[in-house]
């Protein structure tokens, strides 16, 4: 059987609505009728435990907390979902790795939505919320998403500077 992988990060923040909701049954099995059967998680700061057992077609899902980095575990990857962090984005764009990235509703003042819409508009990316996720899955086409050429760090940065009013 062939391994594909998806790797899952909130960063070094606290997001378990996003671990609950890509641990759900739903979206495992939508995750899975993707063809996608291992899933890590890296849960940042947080007191949950989630559910590691295999299920929904998923021979493994493992989760672990921080890592001083997480290039390993993108670069290993099939598929990102990622919170908005612009750090996590673009080290996944970079990767040329197929990204969703999922919106905390909970932030106050949510730059992280302008980010996300904007690389998506641009064509780089999937976004959602925790609650449209598996929606999102189930009618994504991966195919469809622009690879990042050369180093486009210089636009990423100017779109997160133009979103924090800076230029």
């Amino acid at each position: 059987m062939q391994h594909k992988r998806i790797f899952v990060t909130v960063g070094t923040t606290k997001f378990d609505e996003l671990i609950k909701t890509v641990t759900n049954n739903d979206v495992l099995k939508e995750l899975n009728d993707k063809g996608y059967n291992e899933l890590v998680l890296q849960i940042g700061k947080t007191d949950i435990e989630p559910d590691c057992t295999p299920r929904c077609g998923f021979s493994r899902i493992e989760a672990f907390k921080l890592s001083p980095s997480l290039h390993e575990a993108m670069e290993s990857a099939d598929l990102i979902i990622s919170h908005a962090g612009a750090g996590s984005c673009l080290e996944a764009l970079e990767l040329a790795k197929p990204l969703i990235v999922v919106t905390n509703d909970l932030l106050m003042n949510n730059h992280q939505l302008e980010l996300a819409e904007q690389l998506y508009k641009n064509g780089h990316l999937y976004y959602s919320n925790c609650k449209n996720l598996a929606g999102l899955i189930k009618s994504m086409d991966l195919s469809k998403l622009k690879p990042f050429q050369g180093d486009n760090s210089k636009e990423i940065a100017n779109v997160i500077d133009e979103i924090m009013g800076f230029q």
